[in-house]
């Protein structure tokens, strides 16, 4: 088969050999930081951020995608099952089981793309870098003309309107038809996260569809017995950036009482990460013998057999096995997010083995990411994660994280989020048409 005629050659050698940049990243991060300027004090987005933000495209094609959808519907299909969630949330806090009948706004599914198709490498609640994706898509339509015809959206605005209508939503799905009129954005510290532009631009996109926006650490928010307070008013939805996914530390204890009340609707919820993001269901996501017994039908689980690479707990007792076939694995504690903890087997040393074996972990068979070159940015290759950030079962935004080393970080020269362009004849045609 001809690159002409196949959808995956096409995009890996666009991948090897295109030096194209999409987006005018400097421009991208003065407009970022004088934004965040009139928010904060803090020093330049530039100096702080220098490796947020990559110019490089990276190049999926259709049918990548398209499985990458076909996965994540049947993912999301099996979260459906009953029988699924009630043995997933056997084993998680009692918190899970509260349900407000939310979805659970931004969901991550992080791929890696190989030539056999893309392989799900993890799911994340409370994904971050939408709204910074959606500011670099922006950017990469003002840059490049030719963007409109290799991007998911070909109208800005979309993927804005879409995030807004999520949060209506969900707040819809708990509340009916009363208004929502305060969304408190709450995390730790929040000027002091990595991604607190990211809150910003939030700030901005909600109160351009007229709701009030608190950005505020837990100890701003407090419950007074009918209604979470955030600095003198009530709030009526949280949008939760907090890590402690389970709202188990006590300083966190008001927001607890408060969602287990109903008096408040918070998303992501705690729920949401145990039915999705919880390692521990890669395990049975990846496990036929499983899947059978969740009386999956073969169809579904034949896709996911193929799409999630094969994933098992780590028990101290197989310590010599897993030793023995440590270069064949990637090692993940349990409740693990953000790279946090994350081995290759190959880099191991006896010292952090013997800690892994210790802790509550999981093994994911160790899937090489794709990799990206741009001549003119760096000699050595890039590699390169998909995130799908998804909404009840639906694709929002397609970005790319590129990086080296060995997990996604943001200390790469030349890396950090970067714009997707999809790839096929079929477009490349209507450029050239």
């Amino acid at each position: 088969m001809s690159i002409a005629t196949d959808p995956h050659r096409l995009a890996a050698k666009l991948n090897q050999s295109c030096d194209c940049v999409a987006a005018n990243v400097p421009a991208l991060q003065q407009r970022l930081g004088a934004t965040l300027g009139a928010y904060s004090a803090n020093q330049s987005l530039v100096e702080s951020h220098p490796h947020l933000l990559s110019a490089i495209p990276f190049f999926l094609s259709d049918e990548h995608a398209r499985q990458m959808r076909e996965l994540i519907g049947g993912i999301e299909r099996v979260v459906a099952l009953p029988v699924y969630q009630e043995q997933v949330l056997r084993g998680a806090p009692a918190i899970a089981h509260h349900n407000q009948g939310t979805r659970g706004a931004f969901l991550g599914f992080d791929f890696h793309v190989t030539a056999e198709g893309p392989k799900l490498i993890e799911i994340n609640t409370n994904a971050g870098g939408a709204l910074i994706n959606l500011e670099l898509f922006r950017e990469q339509l003002q840059c490049c003309s030719e963007a409109k015809g290799l991007s998911l959206f070909r109208d800005a605005a979309e993927p804005g309107r879409e995030m807004i209508r999520m949060f209506r939503h969900e707040w819809a799905l708990a509340r009916g038809d009363q208004p929502l009129r305060h969304i408190a954005i709450v995390d730790s510290e929040p000027e002091t996260q990595y991604l607190y532009p990211e809150f910003v631009l939030f700030k901005q996109l909600f109160e351009r569809a007229d709701i009030v926006v608190s950005i505020a650490p837990p100890h701003d928010v407090h419950f007074d017995g009918r209604n979470l307070i955030c600095r003198g008013e009530a709030v009526d939805l949280i949008y939760n950036r907090l890590t402690d996914f389970y709202l188990e530390d006590p300083t966190h204890s008001h927001l607890r009482q408060a969602y287990l009340n109903n008096q408040v609707v918070l998303t992501p919820h705690p729920r949401s990460h145990a039915l999705y993001a919880s390692k521990r269901n890669l395990v049975l996501l990846s496990n036929e013998d499983a899947l059978r017994q969740l009386q999956v039908e073969p169809e579904l689980i034949e896709l996911l057999l193929h799409g999630i690479p094969r994933a098992e707990p780590v028990l101290p007792q197989d310590a010599e096995r897993w030793w023995a076939q440590r270069k064949q694995w990637f090692f993940k504690p349990a409740g693990g997010y953000a790279s946090r903890g994350v081995y290759r087997g190959d880099k191991l040393t006896r010292r952090v083995f013997a800690e892994i074996m210790e802790a509550d972990y999981i093994a994911q068979a160790l899937v090489a990411p794709s990799e990206r070159c741009h001549r003119p940015s760096s000699q050595a290759s890039l590699k390169v994660d998909v995130r799908n950030y998804v909404y009840d079962g639906r694709v929002q935004l397609v970005a790319a994280r590129l990086y080296q080393g060995q997990t996604t970080n943001f200390r790469t020269p030349q890396g950090g989020f970067a714009p997707v362009f999809f790839a096929s004849e079929d477009r490349l045609a209507s450029l050239r048409g």
